[in-house]
């Protein structure tokens, strides 16, 4: 029984979903298209050089919005394939230029175009379908309870049932039932095809995403080493300026000591506190070096519990919902903990949220794990935000980060490394 309520919540969310990517495919993916459509056109005429970008852009982001849900909604992955812009992008109306052409000349814009004519189409009548089939039986069970009456003298056709009286009305009910019971079996099924479709015409050719893939790992690979370098600086920063500070202190502090042990005995005591003080605080400060290079809770008893620890030293309550049958490869973990990490300090610090929400799992020979807050939104990567260093930490891996941050919130960090589990 408590099977049969489960797929029947199932279907009906799925429903639910259906619907809202019915309404985002037309009030979306129709106008955004004919406004590229118009701005593409209006470039000879100057006006579409400025406009067009900023369009392309905004269809950029409906486009990763359905990305996001097709992954959360159906764990559907559709890779994010656009060309990087240079960093030495100038500004201006000569910037405009330059950025129109990158991306009418990146070949996901065209294939951005294309999924919004099958998203309005095809995408618009499966995400219907969805809906409709746990939507319409209810018409029928209505025209049984009672409603037939109003249609008594005029038929009115239910599918394929001409309701005119209780009987037929009853026959209504009929199939609406078997209409419900369908919806149960498929409407999931249709939503994951909404989605299938979607990445059939957004997913890079084989060769495209093979030429992408060696572009990434250039650029994380020359990011990974900057990274080091950085990290190396850090470190030999907090242990200059820090504990070896504090152990050269102490050294002079004996050194004195052994000159005043016999003459003032009083003060030597007093500059042995010292000098123990200095070294405690000293190993305390080698401690947190070590905790920023690898948590020594990380490797003793995995990323869960790191995770959770993570989150015990949040001024915001946290949930943590973890399942892993396994570890991963250490770097990895370490690259999935400090990405929550900083996901979980930039929701404390600039979120305004009262609740935050981690979930980590493993699935499909990938570790994937999300943040999410109820705060005010408005997250995006880039602009300082600390997710671009996110984004970059999980490159190196081959991983990969959606953001879903509308203003008013909430804010969902969802990331996915590939990985086996051991």
């Amino acid at each position: 029984m408590d099977a049969i309520r489960g797929r029947i919540g199932s279907a009906l969310l799925a429903a639910w979903r259906g619907l809202l990517l019915s309404i985002a495919a037309i009030a979306g993916s129709c106008t955004l298209f004919v406004l590229a459509l118009v701005s593409i056109a209006m470039i000879p005429l100057g006006i579409g050089l400025i406009t067009t970008p900023y369009i392309l852009q905004a269809v950029r982001k409906h486009a990763n919005q359905r990305r996001l849900l097709a992954v959360t909604w159906s764990d559907v992955r559709i890779p994010v394939p656009y060309r990087p812009f240079p960093k030495d992008l100038r500004s201006g109306f000569t910037g405009q230029v330059e950025r129109t052409t990158l991306m009418l000349k990146d070949p996901a814009t065209w294939r951005d175009m294309r999924w919004m004519m099958a998203d309005m189409t095809a995408g618009y009548v499966v995400a219907v379908l969805a809906a409709a089939l746990m939507a319409y039986p209810v018409e029928g069970f209505v025209l049984a309870a009672g409603l037939w009456r109003v249609f008594r003298d005029d038929p009115y056709w239910y599918g394929f049932v001409p309701v005119d009286s209780q009987a037929t009305a009853l026959m209504a009910a009929a199939l609406g039932l078997a209409l419900f019971a369908f919806g149960v079996l498929v409407s999931e099924r249709l939503l994951r095809a909404h989605f299938v479709l979607a990445r059939s015409v957004l997913a890079p050719t084989q060769e495209q995403e093979l030429a992408l893939r060696i572009d990434r790992l250039t650029e994380t690979r020359h990011e990974a080493v900057d990274t080091a370098a950085s990290e190396l600086r850090r470190i030999e920063r907090d242990l200059h300026d820090g504990a070896q500070a504090r152990l050269v202190a102490m050294g002079m502090n004996l050194g004195t000591v052994e000159a005043l042990i016999e003459k003032d005995p009083a003060q030597a005591k007093k500059l042995l506190s010292m000098a123990r003080e200095s070294s405690a605080e000293a190993l305390t400060e080698l401690r947190d070096l070590v905790r920023g290079i690898h948590p020594p809770v990380l490797a003793e008893r995995g990323l869960g519990d790191a995770v959770r620890a993570l989150a015990l030293r949040l001024p915001i309550p946290c949930d943590v919902d973890v399942e892993l049958d396994g570890r991963a490869e250490a770097p990895v973990e370490s690259a999935a903990y400090f990405a929550i990490s900083e996901a979980l300090t930039n929701a404390a610090k600039h979120s305004g949220a009262d609740r935050i929400w981690v979930d980590l799992r493993h699935s499909d020979r990938a570790l994937k794990f999300s943040v999410t807050d109820n705060g005010r939104g408005g997250a995006s990567v880039g602009a300082g935000s600390g997710l671009s260093g996110i984004e970059r930490r999980l490159g190196t891996f081959d991983g990969i980060m959606a953001v879903s941050s509308p203003a008013g919130g909430p804010t969902m960090v969802t990331m996915e490394i590939p990985c086996e589990l051991s």
